[in-house]
């Protein structure tokens, strides 16, 4: 028996299923588009690398979030959710697309002032990018009926208006070899889910702003942002 009940994380909806995802961990790989790296003036890595957000900070999509304490400057990342469903350490890229249960529509929400502060100090980003509601995950459907990840458009829209618009063939490093490479370090499993990285457009949000992302083939993400509680 426990001493405290702590808050139950979702499970996340998947397509055709009348059970959920749960959830066990979030990797999150950063700079994985170089137009996204160049409107930070960052330059385009070499290997994947990545950042981490816990469960606990993860919202279903059509969630409402307040406006999170501490910044002045909350940005969308509109990105590519990919759901582990097998085992696999080490393994070659050829071998990493079994590894895949699904994919989903995901929003890597961040203060970008603190994420920027912190990095010109060679601190972790974790102030940055670890914040509350801003891991918001759509429902998944399964790998078998999305297909390959090639050029399906990835889109994110603002209050209706188009912010961001890219393909996912874009992708410095694409699905296969961020698989290869995280199973280098880690023991993934089911439950590991890793958002893939964002395009070009980011931008600020405000209370009362409506967030809608969508990729060619998935069901989208929605997020509502409230006054900051």
């Amino acid at each position: 028996m426990s001493l405290f009940d702590l808050p139950p994380i979702p499970d996340i909806p998947v397509t055709g299923e009348t059970e959920g995802y749960p959830v066990r961990r979030i990797f999150c790989v950063g700079r994985n588009y170089a137009a996204h790296a160049a409107e930070f003036g960052n330059e385009v890595p070499d290997s994947p690398f990545y950042f981490t957000k816990s469960p606990a900070s993860m919202i279903l999509s059509g969630g409402t979030a307040p406006y999170p304490p501490g910044t002045t400057n909350y940005h969308f990342e509109m990105e590519l959710a990919v759901a582990i469903g097998a085992p696999v350490f080490k393994c070659a890229p050829e071998d990493a697309a079994a590894a895949v249960y699904g994919y989903a529509c995901a929003l890597d929400m961040t203060r970008r002032d603190l994420q920027i502060a912190e990095r010109n100090k060679q601190r972790p980003w974790d102030l940055g990018k670890d914040v509350e509601n801003s891991a918001v995950i759509g429902p998944i459907t399964k790998a078998a009926d999305f297909g390959a990840v090639a050029k399906q458009a990835i889109e994110l829209t603002l209050d209706g208006t188009t912010k961001q618009k890219s393909t996912l063939n874009l992708m410095i490093h694409d699905v296969a070899a961020i698989i290869s490479h995280l199973s280098g370090f880690y023991h993934l499993r089911a439950g590991d889910m890793i958002l893939t990285g964002t395009p070009e457009g980011v931008g600020p949000v405000a209370p009362g702003n409506v967030i809608e992302g969508t990729i060619d083939g998935l069901t989208p993400v929605r997020l509502t942002i409230a006054e900051a509680a």
